[in-house]
């Protein structure tokens, strides 16, 4: 493995790099925390995704009940 000083910047970022691996190989507890934030997201996501269909229909629908007749360029 390498031996950088600490000192060097290369030598900080393996010294931190090494330090947070250790640190999430320590506990058994942050897969399940992962998978429990992973799983949140992805509702949210779907949540989102739903409210976004909803509301573009709305629009679409509205927007397509216009009335944009070129052959009436000032009305009746």
């Amino acid at each position: 493995m390498f031996d950088l000083s600490p000192l060097t910047p290369q030598g900080f970022l393996l010294m931190e790099m090494r330090r947070r691996y250790a640190r999430a190989r320590s506990s058994q507890d942050l897969g399940a925390s992962a998978i429990e934030w992973v799983i949140i997201t992805g509702v949210l996501v779907l949540l989102a995704a739903a409210v976004g269909t909803i509301i573009y229909n709305k629009v679409k629908g509205s927007a397509d009940s216009l009335d944009t007749d070129p052959a009436l360029p000032g009305g009746p």
